[in-house]
């Protein structure tokens, strides 16, 4: 089959591999349709680069036909249609059944100290093959996959994968309340579906930070105030001008590692690119490595009592927090991996009633798999226009 693959730093191509095989009696084969590259793609061929093994099939977004079962799969069957959570999970174990997906006891990687493994991300998480490919192997073939129904389009269900569930968790742990006012940082296809799930939600008070003019666009088109910078202290100043000095009552930071701003630790990320591989993972292990720019202003912008929620995603082992006005303030914060099964009940009538979130639409490239190389250069320049990609095989 044709799948993307990872190469080295900043280079991912489209190569021949092995089609997957039913390896256990639970797992099924799915015929991709549609898959997303998503911002955290972006890390693996930056400075999550150490952690990746030339030839890794990437990808953690996709849906398709079910091609394939094992013996003793009963809840899909050949020709069903479904969405596979980024979550590597069994549905079965103690940590499933209280809802945190994203820390499996069945696929937990023990010997990385880490969570559940993903698919097409990293040897912490497994080393499990993506599902920016022709062809996918699913294991808990009877809990993981998501059925969805026939008739609509790929874009109404696609982002179960990992784009709605993530924003639908930030904004539950975000806990806005009643009249609140919420500032997502960044406007990312994270950030922006944040902001539609808040508006969904009944939160009326949305403000977001970003400099890309399409990201702006999109975001003021659903009602979101927006705050045309990312520079701390004029999205500090301006939400608080806002919110009567106090700043608001939550702020999702849904940039993550590679937010601009930190000099340093944006000399450090280039640095790793210098070092060997075997010598940076056990660096990044040990050390603070992230620009920590979006965190910060984030900490500082939330109102004393607030919520800070955490999507971004971070890799440093010792990242500096300011603890003494974090504590001052008596700042909640929450974060984490989507726990994408502890959202789907609430988020899949959603898009087969109708399109309130403007998931139609939300895709701004379609693209043949065999251009993904091509694609994720325009998404990691922000060339074209490029929000958010669909791939399709």
């Amino acid at each position: 089959m044709r799948a993307v693959t990872w190469h080295g730093r900043g280079d991912v191509r489209v190569d021949t591999v092995p089609d997957p095989t039913i390896q256990d009696p639970t797992d099924v084969i799915v015929e991709i349709t549609s898959t997303g590259i998503c911002g955290s793609d972006l890390h693996l061929i930056e400075v999550l680069s150490p952690f990746m093994t030339e030839g890794d099939v990437m990808g953690h977004e996709p849906m398709g036909i079910v091609r394939e079962v094992g013996s003793e799969v009963t809840a899909v069957k050949q020709g069903d249609r479904v969405v596979v959570p980024f979550n590597v999970s069994c549905g079965t174990c103690w940590m499933c059944s209280e809802g945190l997906f994203s820390q499996c006891e069945t696929t937990q990687n023990r010997s990385q100290g880490m969570g559940a493994s993903l698919f097409g991300y990293t040897k912490l998480y497994g080393q499990v093959p993506g599902g920016q490919a022709e062809y996918l192997r699913v294991p808990f073939g009877n809990t993981l996959p998501i059925k969805v129904p026939e008739g609509l389009p790929d874009d109404r269900f696609v982002y179960l994968s990992d784009v709605l569930p993530t924003a639908w968790q930030a904004v539950q742990y975000a806990a806005v309340p009643p009249g609140g006012t919420l500032l997502v940082l960044g406007l990312g296809p994270i950030g922006d579906m944040c902001t539609r799930i808040a508006r969904h939600l009944g939160i009326e008070k949305i403000w977001a930070s970003d400099v890309v003019p399409e990201r702006l666009r999109r975001a003021r088109e659903h009602g979101v105030h927006t705050i045309d910078t990312t520079k701390q202290k004029e999205v500090v100043g301006a939400i608080r001008d806002a919110t009567d000095g106090r700043g608001p009552d939550a702020v999702i930071d849904a940039v993550g590692m590679e937010a601009h701003g930190s000099p340093l630790a944006s000399a450090a990320q280039k640095a790793t690119a210098m070092v060997p591989d075997a010598i940076m993972e056990r660096v990044m292990t040990v050390a603070g490595i992230d620009r920590m720019a979006a965190l910060n202003t984030a900490l500082e912008a939330v109102r004393r009592g607030g919520t800070v929620s955490l999507s971004g995603v971070y890799g440093g082992a010792t990242d500096p927090m300011p603890l003494m006005r974090m504590f001052d303030k008596q700042i909640q914060l929450r974060m984490g991996q989507a726990n994408v099964w502890r959202w789907v009940p609430d988020i899949l009538p959603i898009p087969t009633e109708g399109d309130p979130l403007g998931v139609d639409d939300f895709a701004t490239h379609r693209v043949p798999l065999e251009d993904a190389k091509q694609a994720y250069a325009d998404f990691r320049q922000k060339k074209n226009g490029a929000v958010k990609v669909l791939l399709q095989p």
